[in-house]
């Protein structure tokens, strides 16, 4: 587990949290759901360039579990399980008696497979059941879960209290699958992640965030290489957010392009003193 630089990734505190892979790689991919713009994820990027021998090397389920395509041994991104990893959020637990869980550190806020879709193409969903079995021991944290692949979303549901669950929308037609998706799952939190935000989108009819029970919106625009959204297509999205009285996440990427308005910028305040404006960045209140 590694403390994460990614803005919208908080502790329950307010503070920066932190990411936990499991799992690595998946096969979103292949059907193009990563490659924004014309470029691979940077997961995938990773995975085939400062990663890769880390990940190759990492060949004992394919060999104790068979039954994989023969690239499997040879590509960094074909998915990979780390069992060791599990450790990782439960090593802070200590149980006293037969049922009670009592933790000893501060609530951790977890981006959950940032390197990975828990909820992928070619993700066995055993795995993706013991990664959420462990979360659910963790209640005091709070695990960020985000997906490409909404459809796969009902067959975990109900998702533990701790939980926040999210889909990539980067287009209308993604924006469309996400929220029938959300709408047949119970999560404590369910959000939506316009990043990169790739073309405009209608998020009022037939598609009103207002009638969902979406909590949450983030935003940012594509990186390497930076590509921005049209600043009409934040300002829809942030004016129907607005009206729907949902609180959204302007990523620190968009700063370029925002326009001087309140409604896109808030003055930091710390140790006491004001600093400069930020994006606006909300959270649910929870």
């Amino acid at each position: 587990m590694n403390r994460t630089k990614i803005e919208w990734v908080k502790n329950p505190d307010g503070t920066q949290g932190f990411t936990w892979n499991p799992i690595t790689g998946c096969l979103n991919h292949v059907n193009g759901l990563c490659k924004g713009g014309g470029f691979p994820c940077y997961a995938y990027r990773l995975a085939n360039g400062r990663l890769n021998q880390r990940y190759l090397a990492n060949t004992e389920l394919f060999l104790r579990e068979g039954d994989w395509p023969a690239n499997a041994l040879t590509d960094p991104f074909y998915p990979r399980f780390w069992p060791e990893r599990l450790q990782e959020i439960t090593n802070k637990l200590r149980r006293w008696g037969k049922n009670r869980i009592v933790h000893t550190h501060e609530p951790r806020g977890v981006f959950v497979c940032d390197m990975s879709d828990l909820f992928g193409i070619g993700i066995p969903e055993k795995w993706t059941r013991r990664i959420l079995e462990k979360m659910q021991y963790a209640e005091q944290d709070r695990f960020y879960l985000l997906t490409k692949q909404p459809q796969n979303l009902i067959k975990f549901s109900p998702f533990p209290d701790n939980c926040w669950v999210g889909v990539t929308a980067t287009n209308l037609a993604a924006l469309r699958s996400a929220l029938v998706g959300l709408a047949v799952i119970k999560a404590k939190v369910k959000y939506l992640s316009f990043e990169p935000l790739l073309g405009g989108i209608d998020i009022h009819s037939p598609y009103n965030i207002e009638y969902s029970d979406i909590q949450w919106l983030i935003i940012g625009a594509q990186t390497r290489p930076t590509v921005f959204p049209k600043i009409e297509w934040v300002q829809e999205i942030v004016e129907a957010s607005r009206q729907a009285g949902i609180p959204y996440f302007l990523k620190d990427n968009l700063a370029p392009i925002l326009p001087d308005d309140k409604l896109y910028w808030k003055l930091g305040y710390e140790n006491g003193q004001f600093t400069d404006a930020k994006p606006r960045q909300e959270m649910p209140k929870v």
